[in-house]
Order: C-alpha cells, then sequence, then structure tokens
C-alpha cells in the first residue's frame, strides 16, 4: 500500500470518492497481477447517489500473487455490498450488528489479521480495502457498492471522482448518469490530471433534467509521452445544481415514498449577531494563529452593516474585545482587525468562560434591548486543544453552556487540528442547536475557516417546520429546523399511507427578520402571516419576526412516471433515499440525547441499516475469503479520534498496513509484496510493519533534502571566469566582461553597450561595492559548467531579466512591449474591459521586483481568481478552491476554462475573450507573472496601467543619438522606451532572450 495522498479544501458539500485501480506499472510487470478492466457507474437520482466499482484482474504470473481492491468512499456514504468472484464462486460480504460480528473479528485480530477493512482516509474519506490470493492465470473481479445523499453547499452538489491507475488499463469507463425532475440549472466539471488531448476521452452530454458524463480513455490516451506509464493521477469532479420554483420546494415520489427538497430563492438575508470566540492558548502559537488572524480579518470584511458582533479571546482566562456588541460599520470592523492582529498566544484552555462569557454578553444585549428587531444570534466558537484550565469536565461544560444559552443562540464549534476532541465541540454543538467541523492544519486553513463562516452568514428563516397531511404520510424523518442559510438545502422524507390522496400538499413555515421586509421582497404568492406572536424563551431580538408560509403541491401518478428510465435510476431509490436521511438523522440525535432516548433511538438506527443492508457506526461488514470461515475479515465504520496518525476501530486495535512507494494505492489490484510461502501464513501482532522496497523510493534518502556545495572553482574574477572564452558560446550574452580592465558591460540589443561597472560607481557611497558588483548581483560564469537540473536547458545569463509583462500589441507598428514597474503604492489597476466583463488588480512590491498578488475577477460568469507565490485560489459562488501551482488543472465552467499544465501555467480562455494567464515564473527576476493572449478581443473600452497600451499608440522615431530609444504617447501620456535584452517567461523557465521596447511606469 501507499501512503494516502494529502487531503484537499474541497469544501463541506458532498463528497463521492472514487479511486481507479492503483497499482504501479513496474510491480505489475514483474509481479504479474493486472487489471484488464475497470468500470464506475454511478447513478444520481434526485441527489442520492448510487454508485458500482467493478475491477477486473487477472493474474499472469506462474506462481499465486495477492491482489488487493481498495476504494476511498466519502465519510457520509453507506457500502451497501461487496463481493468477490474466484473462480465461478461468488463470496459475498454480509452485514450484521456490529456486536454479532465482534467474535469473528476478535478471532481473526487474535490469529494476528488485519481484520479491519475499512479506516479513516483524508479529510473526508474513509478507505475499503481487501486483499485475495490469486492462483495462476485465474481472473477475479471485484465489486464495491456504496450510496450517499449529496448535500447542497455553498449552492451546489458536488461529485469528486479521484483517478489514479498507475497502471494502463484496457478497458476503462467511467459513466456519471444525474436526472433531477427540477432541472439542472448549471454542471460543471473539473479535473486536475486532464490535458487538452485526454478531454477528447471526456464527453458531456446534458439536457433539460438530465446529464451524462463519460470518461473513456484508450490505451494510447492514458499513456505517458515516451514512457509505458499512465497520465492519469489526479482528481475528476463534477458540481451542479436544480431550478428553484417560487415556492421554494420539490416534492418527488418514487415506489410510495416522498422526499421534499426545500430551497427558496430570493429570500432576505436576516441581520445577525454574531460573538466570535478564538482560542490564544499557547498551542496556538505560530501558524495556527496567523492562519486565524487572516481568516478572522477578511471574515470581518464580509459582515453586513446590519450586523453586529463582538470578539472573545481566551487562553487561562475570558476577556471580549468590547464591553457590548458593535454594529459593523467601517470603523468598528477596522478597529477589530487592528485587534485580531495583535492576538498573542500564551496560557490554558478555559473553553467554560469564554463559552459563558459570549453567552453573557448576548443576554445582556437582549435584555438591554439593544438588538436589532427580528435578527438571529450566533457564537462562533474556534480552538484547537481540549480544556485545561478552569472547568475541565467536558459533561459539565456542555451542561453550563446548554442552560446558559438555553435554546436562544445557535452555537457553531470549529475543531483546529487533531489535539481537540471532535466528539466533545459536536455535542457542544448540537445541544445548541448548531455544527461542528474540523479544521485541518495545511496551507489553506485560512480558507477553511472563510468557507464555514460562508455557510451560517447569510441566515435566510428561523423556525421552518413541515406540515403533511395525517391522511397521506407516515414515518417522516426530522420535520423542524432552527435555521435556513443562503446556499444550502433542508431535506425531508417519508412513506405514503396505502389510502394516500392522489395529490401530495405541504406547508413549510417559517419566520422571516421584519426588519428586512420591504415592499416586493417576497414573492407575491408566498403567504406573509399577520404579526407573529412573540417566541417564549427567546429574547427580544427574536421578538416580532414575520410568518411566512410556503405551499407545494405534487400529483402522485405523475411524479411515479417521472422515475421509469432505470439508465439514470435504480429500483426503489427513493425508499433507500428515506433510510439513508433516517439512520444519519437518528445517529446525530443519539449525540445529544440523554441516556433513556439514546436507547429507542439506537434501536431504530440499528434496524433500518440491517433492513437495507447499510454498514453504519452499529453494523459490521463480514467478508469471507476463499479459504474458509476462519479468514473471515470485518468492515466497520471508523471511529473519529484526536490523532490522524491513529487508525482505531471499536473493539480492535490498531489496523497494521503496508506502504509502497510515496503514494497510497487507490483502487487496487496488485501484489503485495509477500513470496508465495507468506501466502495464507497468519501475521504476527506488533506494531504498524515498516514500509518495504518501492521501485520510485530506490536511492531516496528518508533524511530532508540537503543542498550539496559545489567544489570551489578557480580562476573567478569578479564574478567572471576568464576562461570562459574557451567555451562554445551559442549566443552573445546580454552580460560581458573585459578580463584586463575588469569592467562588466551590458549589451544591447541595439548593439550598443554600458559600463554596468562604472555607472555603479558613480553610484555608490565611498566605501562600498557598487549594487551590481555586491554578493548576488553578479553572473558567475564557470569554466566547469555544473551539472543541469533534469529537464532544463542550459541556464541564460543571471543579468538579463523577465519584465513584470510582456504585452502582446496587435495590430501596432511594435508587436511586443515590456514594461518594468518601478514606482507602486497600493493595490493597482492592471486591466478592466467592461465588455469583456475583466478586471486584473495586483500589488506590486518595488522592492522585490515582484507581484505579492495578482487577482482576475470576472463578471460573467461570476469568478474571482487570486494568485499569491504559494498557491491560487478560485473563488466561485462564495466558495474558495485552492491550487497548488504546477498541479495540472482542467475546469469546464459555463463561459470560461480554466487550464494549468505542470509548469505551473494558468489559462482562463473562452472562444470570445481575451486569454489571461497566471505563472510562478521561478527564473531570473523571479515571481509572479501575468499574461495575455487574444488580445485582438480587448474592446476600445480597455483601460488600467497595462490596459492603456491597448488604445492607439503613437510611436515616434528612434532618437538620433541613440537608437535603442524612442518615445511613445499614448492617451496623452508620454513614456521612453529602450529596446533591451529581457527573458520571455511566457513560455516557462528557463525563458529564451528576446529583443524588446521596455518602459518603466
Amino acid at each position: 500500500m501507499k501512503p494516502s495522498a494529502p487531503g484537499r479544501p474541497w469544501g463541506l458539500a458532498q463528497v463521492l470518492f472514487l479511486l481507479l485501480a492503483a497499482l504501479h506499472t513496474a510491480a505489475a510487470q514483474k509481479n504479474g497481477i493486472n487489471i484488464y478492466s475497470l468500470s464506475v457507474d454511478s447513478k444520481v437520482s434526485s441527489r442520492f447517489a448510487h454508485t458500482v466499482v467493478t475491477s477486473r484482474v487477472v493474474n499472469r504470473a506462474s506462481v499465486m500473487q495477492e491482489a488487493t481492491f481498495q476504494v476511498e468512499l466519502p465519510k457520509r456514504a453507506f457500502i451497501t455490498n461487496f463481493s468477490m468472484v474466484i473462480g465461478g464462486v461468488t463470496y459475498p460480504g454480509n452485514i450484521k450488528e456490529k456486536a454479532a460480528a465482534q467474535e469473528q473479528y476478535s478471532a481473526a485480530v487474535a490469529r494476528g489479521e488485519s481484520a479491519g477493512l475499512v479506516k479513516a482516509s483524508g479529510r473526508k474519506t474513509e478507505q475499503f480495502q481487501v486483499s485475495v490470493s490469486v492462483a495462476p492465470a485465474a481472473k477475479v473481479t471485484f465489486e464495491l457498492v456504496y450510496e450517499e445523499l449529496l448535500k447542497r453547499y455553498l449552492g451546489a452538489y458536488e461529485l469528486l471522482l479521484k483517478v489514479q491507475p498507475q497502471q494502463l488499463v484496457k478497458h476503462l469507463q467511467m459513466d456519471i448518469h444525474i436526472f433531477e425532475p427540477q432541472g439542472i440549472s448549471f454542471l460543471e466539471t473539473e479535473s486536475t490530471f486532464m490535458t487538452n488531448e485526454l478531454a477528447d476521452a471526456l464527453t458531456v452530454s446534458q439536457n433539460k433534467t438530465k446529464a451524462h458524463i463519460q470518461f473513456k480513455p484508450t490505451l494510447s490516451q492514458q499513456m505517458s509521452p515516451g514512457q509505458q506509464d499512465t497520465v492519469l493521477d489526479g482528481n475528476f469532479i463534477v458540481r451542479y445544481d436544480v431550478h428553484r420554483t417560487v415556492s421554494g420546494g420539490s416534492i418527488q415520489i418514487e415506489s410510495g415514498y416522498f422526499v421534499h427538497y426545500f430551497a427558496p430563492e430570493g429570500l432576505p438575508t436576516i441581520p445577525k449577531n454574531v460573538i466570535f470566540v478564538i482560542d490564544k492558548s499557547g498551542s496556538m502559537r505560530g501558524r495556527k494563529i496567523e492562519q486565524t488572524q487572516e481568516a478572522l480579518i477578511k471574515i470581518l470584511d464580509d459582515l453586513s452593516p446590519n450586523d453586529q458582533f463582538n470578539l472573545v479571546s481566551f487562553s487561562g482566562e475570558a476577556a471580549q474585545w468590547k464591553p457590548l456588541l458593535v454594529p459593523a460599520s467601517a470603523e468598528n470592523v477596522n478597529q477589530a482587525r487592528s485587534y485580531a492582529d495583535s492576538i498573542q498566544t500564551q496560557g490554558g484552555t478555559n473553553i467554560n468562560d469564554a463559552m459563558l462569557l459570549a453567552v453573557q454578553l448576548l443576554d445582556s444585549a437582549n435584555q438591554k434591548e439593544l438588538l436589532p428587531e427580528g435578527s438571529v444570534s450566533l457564537i462562533i466558537l474556534l480552538t484547537d486543544g481540549d480544556p485545561t484550565m478552569g472547568e475541565t469536565n467536558p459533561a459539565r461544560i456542555q451542561k453550563n453552556v446548554k442552560e446558559a444559552i438555553d435554546g436562544q443562540y445557535s452555537l457553531f464549534c470549529l475543531g483546529f487540528g487533531f489535539d481537540v476532541s471532535l466528539a466533545f465541540l459536536e455535542k457542544l454543538a448540537l445541544d445548541n442547536g448548531g455544527l461542528t467541523r474540523r479544521i485541518y492544519e495545511d496551507s489553506d486553513s485560512t480558507l477553511q475557516l472563510q468557507d464555514f463562516y460562508q455557510e451560517v452568514a447569510n441566515p435566510l428563516l428561523t423556525a421552518v417546520t413541515f406540515e403533511y397531511p395525517s391522511n397521506a404520510v407516515e414515518e417522516v424523518s426530522r420535520d423542524n429546523f432552527r435555521l435556513l442559510f443562503k446556499g444550502s438545502e433542508i431535506v425531508v422524507a417519508g412513506k405514503l399511507r396505502d389510502q394516500s390522496p392522489d395529490v401530495l400538499s405541504a406547508k413549510v413555515r417559517g419566520q422571516l427578520g421584519r426588519s428586512d421586509l420591504s415592499s416586493g421582497s417576497v414573492p407575491a404568492m408566498l403567504a406573509l402571516e399577520g404579526p407573529s406572536l412573540p417566541l417564549p424563551g427567546l429574547g427580544p431580538s427574536f421578538q416580532h419576526m414575520q410568518n411566512i408560509t410556503f405551499q407545494t403541491e405534487s400529483r402522485v401518478a405523475e411524479q411515479e412516471n417521472e422515475f421509469q428510465n432505470p439508465k439514470y435510476i435504480f429500483h426503489s431509490f427513493m425508499e433507500r433515499l428515506w433510510a439513508y436521511l433516517t439512520i444519519q438523522q437518528l445517529l446525530e440525535q443519539m449525540i445529544s440525547a440523554s441516556d433513556a432516548e439514546k436507547q429507542a433511538l439506537e434501536t431504530r438506527a440499528l434496524s433500518l441499516s440491517l433492513h437495507y443492508s447499510f454498514v453504519t457506526p452499529l453494523t459490521s461488514m463480514v467478508v469471507t475469503k476463499p479459504e474458509g470461515k476462519e479468514w473471515s475479515e470485518v468492515a466497520e465504520k471508523p471511529v473519529e479520534t484526536k490523532n490522524k496518525h491513529k487508525n482505531f476501530y471499536l473493539g480492535g486495535p490498531l489496523s497494521r498496513f503496508r506502504t509502497a512507494g510515496d503514494r497510497r494505492s487507490r483502487i487496487t489490484a496488485g501484489p503485495s509484496g509477500k513470496t508465495p510461502s507468506d501466502l495464507g501464513r497468519a501475521r504476527p501482532q506488533g506494531p504498524l510493519s515498516p514500509p518495504h522496497p518501492h521501485p520510485l523510493m530506490a536511492g531516496k534518502s528518508l533524511l530532508p533534502d540537503m543542498l550539496l556545495a559545489p567544489s570551489i572553482l578557480d580562476e573567478v574574477f569578479l564574478g567572471v571566469d576568464l576562461r570562459a572564452g574557451d567555451a562554445p558560446q551559442a549566443r552573445v550574452p546580454a552580460v560581458a566582461s573585459d578580463p584586463v580592465t575588469r569592467r562588466i558591460w551590458e549589451r544591447k540589443a541595439s548593439g550598443s553597450s554600458t559600463d554596468l561597472s562604472q555607472s555603479a560607481k558613480t553610484a555608490s557611497p565611498p566605501g562600498q561595492l557598487p549594487a551590481s558588483l555586491r554578493p548576488g548581483a553578479l553572473l558567475v560564469l564557470v569554466s566547469q559548467p555544473a551539472l543541469p537540473t533534469l529537464g532544463t536547458t542550459a541556464a541564460v545569463p543571471a543579468a538579463i531579466q523577465a519584465p513584470a509583462v510582456i504585452l502582446m500589441l496587435p495590430r501596432q507598428s511594435v508587436a511586443r512591449l515590456c514594461v518594468d514597474i518601478k514606482h507602486s503604492q497600493g493595490p493597482m489597476n492592471l486591466l478592466s474591459d467592461p465588455d469583456q466583463g475583466i478586471e486584473v488588480t495586483a500589488q506590486y512590491e518595488t522592492e522585490k521586483a515582484r507581484f505579492s498578488w495578482i487577482e482576475v475577477t470576472f463578471k460573467n460568469p461570476q469568478l474571482q481568481v487570486r494568485a499569491i507565490p504559494e498557491h491560487v485560489v478560485v473563488t466561485r459562488n462564495r466558495r474558495n478552491f485552492a491550487y497548488k501551482w504546477k498541479e495540472t488543472l482542467f475546469s469546464v465552467i459555463p463561459g470560461v476554462k480554466l487550464t494549468m499544465d505542470k509548469a505551473g501555467l494558468l489559462l482562463f480562455s473562452s472562444p470570445d475573450r481575451v486569454t489571461i494567464g497566471l505563472l510562478p515564473w521561478d527564473g531570473p527576476g523571479e515571481g509572479l507573472r501575468l499574461l495575455l493572449r487574444d488580445t485582438h478581443r480587448f474592446s476600445s473600452r480597455v483601460g488600467g496601467t497595462l490596459g492603456q497600451f491597448y488604445q492607439d499608440v503613437l510611436w515616434g522615431p528612434p532618437a538620433a543619438a541613440d537608437d535603442s530609444k524612442r518615445m511613445l504617447r499614448v492617451q496623452g501620456l508620454e513614456y521612453s522606451a529602450t529596446r533591451l535584452l529581457k527573458l520571455d517567461y511566457q513560455e516557462g523557465s528557463p525563458g529564451t532572450e528576446i529583443s524588446c521596447w521596455s518602459v518603466e511606469l
């Protein structure tokens, strides 16, 4: 097995992980286990995803080998079936009550076997794995089925499939069928492995209610150029949403069951009062508190002027920023930003006092009627550890907080890292009408925090209840909810009675913030009811909310006919959807239930899990191998632990695993590294097995990378190799030296030269080396060149710099203009074109001669891209997606295509738009770079620091005294241009020398 790949921030929507067969090619050729067919069929019917993964392998070796089947699936998904077919005999997985499966589990552990088949993997995934011995020439078919209800997150549903075969597969096919009776409003795909060539293997077809995405690469398309391994290695993502009616609801019916989706559009946002409770204990020191501060500052900027807020920071003691909540005015937000930026870490963790202080601030404001009428109040807690000071008993803290909040406010908890008990925070939040998220310690932690806030930033309704005729439905899932947020969706499901009416009607009641209501702000067909009664148990800010009722009807016979196409649905899917949703809600209710209630909830959840064959925390799947019952293994839902390195199962010890290489295999059918004599041998218990050799690890040190010091080179004088003239020269260098006078000259494209050493002397203070001769400023030419970096060409002279920007100027007398920025204060508007719907802004650091960030904004589709040296962040529908440079990306969004290659060139293209590119240039003059292509598409209204050069530019003739200089005039401004040799960065490092007219801004 291979170590798991780093997790990625995909947001909080449903994640459907599919990993296509992982087996290193060299290992496959050596050991003979070959995947000859791999198929994935995923049917998404009305948000409910049913996925079947089938892998067929053959042992082409002359001896028995072990094949391993491995799949990563979403944590919210339930495995429903697994089977192996070997020699015509089917070996199924049987789902049993966890206690009933425990005997087989314990017996396997006692023999030293790896009995756990499922373990936590990544941020949102679990890993299923099973291995089996395969005789020579024998074939094995593995099949795994799992199901999940997709969750709407910030306005979209998401399926994420990880494609990582690591060997060529003759028959490889992935099919995704989506059927949404409400109609598909948008659908987009994204891939981190797709190229323009491989894109031919992807087909997307879509009509009003259906979509089919198929990926079927040929062997030649899978093959890396000039090699025999596969290029398929990365993520494939589908995002979509559906149309909404004015009533905000859709009732769908199939095989005697119904599901009611509710996500109204066009409602005003309810003002909120929010207390941010920030852990500043010593364990938050370093990057954690820095990322928290960055996120908090961004979140403060996103507050609405109608909101009120305050900050509480805590370590051993808790302290508030202001004595009362304050409006989110520009002045208050700026003061809060300064306060957040000044937070210092120290001391222990007193969660109890911090939470009670936050509640006290809201209570005091409520009692004094200082909160806006019709507002909602939220508390957001961020901590990275368990309580260590004050009250440290988790149960008593949960009791204290629940009693203090008393149902008046909603509490949301964020656990930073793995040193905090997520179970403690989860109960704390669920007891008080909120939810809990783990924030993973990674480069994108700031974005994780921002994305979570976006989930709760826009409350639309409070006290949401669903009502159905009692003679029409039964066994309805949860039907009342405290809050509905913009971009989310409430789902209720149930069973139709035998004698139910022909028309199923429903009412959804909720409450709007009265202060937000204005003429025309609510759809006319919705019933806005009269003055609402005071709500018992709630403070003054909740009084005088405006009641609203949404009415929806659905004709049973018509709805039943909707789901008749077997290509897009699977039989009785809505019944299984109802069972899945009910089990998930029962499991959640168990967290905050009393002991007496918990037993009844567990009994019902267990009964449904067994009846519908779901592997849940209450059940286990027993997999029997061909060797006999004594070789049974058990698949269970992993238990959330504090330590991400632990692999913990209820009732069992750590599961042993093997490693191979630097990446964990996914759906795997391959050798285990055992010799034939090892097969069938009981493995001894003990610590985790050490990694065994892997072809890719040969010669790779396990110690941190170290720089190798080059040998000292002689005859180097003032940075110039005196023997450099002996080496063949392919081109005239831009910088040359005179070994007699020791002068260094810059050769210009025009043929004239400048004495750099002399000009530097005149500008340098006495006693100091000229700037051009100081350390780091010289080009060092050596007689024995260093070994070149693999995949690069010979280095170019360091004195030739890449300009800040290269502009291609179509239909002008000068086709190319190099721009260097010498004066910059604050963000710059580089270019904007209202007709193209494009704007590019940036921050330029003149001291470092580089862009610290570049931001590209598209108006249609609404898309924002912010590039910094570490990574690039794409923001769409208030959701952030972070990508590291030089990781391939291929994303097709209606209206624009995003691609990034392994050199890091990120392009935004469209048939009728200017192509904009961003690049992390690491050659001379390193830093972010901007590229512009198809610039003839700029409109006459383009403007900005760079955009001005796409207006009419008037070039003067070359200067009489120096033909390398001339003037240009644009929009009434004159610029001096000099013809110089520059590095063209547009094709990536190391760049090529070009002759370019250059201007300084």
